[in-house]
């Protein structure tokens, strides 16, 4: 059964281009537009592995992992950082609030899936 990667972004056409690359290597994706909708979307749903920016309208995208790690469900569910902020006070924010991996826009699709991979396997 093919894995499952949450998207979570503002930008439509940045989702667009990490679907592509995701379904590519076989993953499934499901996607929102900020951290609101995203706990939304889950709501009884299971996934390996949560892709999110951290600037989004609503709810940006540390407190959606703080809040994400606060179900039990979603507890030991690796979240990657994709975002324009490379400050390491950022990246410690986003480590402290459950983030496993950090990575900046622009990126390379093949980075970013090697990371996916790592966390949750081919």
């Amino acid at each position: 059964m093919p894995k499952t990667v949450m998207i979570v972004d503002d930008s439509a056409s940045l989702r667009q281009v990490v679907k592509m690359a995701l379904t590519g290597a076989g993953y499934e994706v499901m996607e929102a537009g900020d951290g609101q909708e995203a706990l939304t979307r889950l709501e009884g749903k299971k996934v390996q592995l949560v892709i999110s920016d951290v600037n989004m309208p609503r709810m940006d995208g540390i407190t959606f992992v703080k809040q994400l790690k606060q179900r039990p469900e979603y507890r030991f569910v690796p979240v990657i950082m994709l975002t324009t902020e490379g400050q390491d006070s950022k990246k410690e924010e986003g480590r402290a609030a459950g983030a496993k991996a950090w990575m900046v826009k622009p990126f390379q699709p093949a980075q970013m899936l090697a990371a996916v991979s790592k966390l949750v396997g081919p």
